[in-house]
């Protein structure tokens, strides 16, 4: 009996590895495969492929393509420059139910917007009462978070948030380090940014003092999970399940990397985007929840999520919740 088990068994992996060789045989293969992100957390474990040479079963040439804004995603999409990329989780869902054949891989992104202020007397969202706030964002994801945010806070009427729109993060940093402005709600890594540069001018003190996240959770405990940032497949390979898969494996490899190295990753990401110091860097890391899950298994945090935006605005999602073949390979 014992010698037919380990038969059994060693019939069973022989299989096993017989299957996982032809399925590499078989594999499709790409002349390039293009990665895209933009200079946020959410982008750094795509660094880390591109530099460990993940997808080699996939492609010889893996390459990364860094984006401003969405809007210059969305073109870069509608033009297949690009195959997968990191994204706000609204957009592919977004482009999803106006009919474009992209997946929602993963989210990888729980944490990321911080509220920075150099006035002592702010020590959270609800300390905001009768004063202004720089918001580099207006149509995008954190906007339509903040407004959720703030009106849930029942401000008196006389003592609401003064949104002061800035073109751009730049622009916020601009405004808060020549004292023009006192607080901002400012993405990782350019809250961490800020306060670098704001110690290199040796300005007055400057901190993070609460994650819209933190609030977040207090303010809608029933929906305490925010899946904020993730990885989409463009139409060029959505239908490739395979490679899907693959891709969402190497990145929760590479993000679990970044996040128990997160100095090694800071060096990484500065040689590949020089004008984030590393310093600045590592210190976005620490402070974001990086922890990457595939869509599919975090479809009810992102269908709340979805629901709560059409509230507010419908077609920030397309008019509808994505249908189920949407969430992942």
């Amino acid at each position: 009996m014992l010698y037919k088990r380990y038969a059994t068994l060693a019939l069973s992996l022989l299989l096993g590895l017989t299957t996982a060789a032809s399925a590499a045989q078989t594999a499709k293969k790409y002349n390039t495969l293009t990665l895209a992100g933009p200079a946020a957390v959410v982008t750094y474990p795509l660094l880390h492929m591109v530099e460990t040479g993940a997808l080699s079963e996939y492609t010889d040439k893996l390459t990364f393509r860094l984006w401003q804004n969405p809007d210059q995603l969305r073109v870069l999409l509608a033009k297949k420059e690009i195959d997968f990329s990191a994204t706000p989780s609204n957009l592919p869902a977004l482009m999803a139910n106006r009919g474009a054949p992209v997946r929602l891989l993963n989210i990888s992104v729980w944490g990321i917007l911080w509220l920075v202020s150099r006035d002592p007397e702010v020590k959270s969202f609800a300390d905001l009462a009768g004063r202004e706030l720089l918001v580099p964002f207006q149509r995008d994801l954190p906007a339509a978070l903040l407004d959720a945010l703030l009106a849930k806070q029942n401000f008196p009427a006389d003592q609401q948030v003064s949104l002061r729109h800035t073109r751009d993060s730049q622009d916020a940093i601009a405004l808060m380090l020549t004292g023009q402005g006192q607080n901002a709600l400012l993405v990782e890594p350019t809250a961490s940014l800020l306060i670098w540069r704001n110690q290199q001018q040796n300005g007055a003190p400057l901190q993070k003092v609460e994650s819209l996240e933190a609030s977040w959770r207090t303010s809608f405990p029933e929906q305490a999970e925010l899946p904020q940032a993730g990885i989409m497949a463009n139409s060029t390979v959505a239908d490739d399940i395979e490679l899907s898969r693959a891709m969402e494996q190497a990145y929760a490899h590479s993000a679990a990397w970044c996040t128990t190295q997160p100095r090694d990753c800071a060096r990484l990401v500065h040689d590949y985007i020089p004008h984030l110091p590393a310093e600045a860097v590592e210190s976005a890391i620490r402070s974001t929840r990086l922890d990457s899950r595939s869509a599919s298994s975090v479809r009810p945090q992102l269908e709340a999520l979805y629901s709560l935006l059409g509230k507010h605005n419908l077609q920030a999602i397309g008019g509808r919740l994505p249908d189920a073949a949407f969430y992942g390979p």
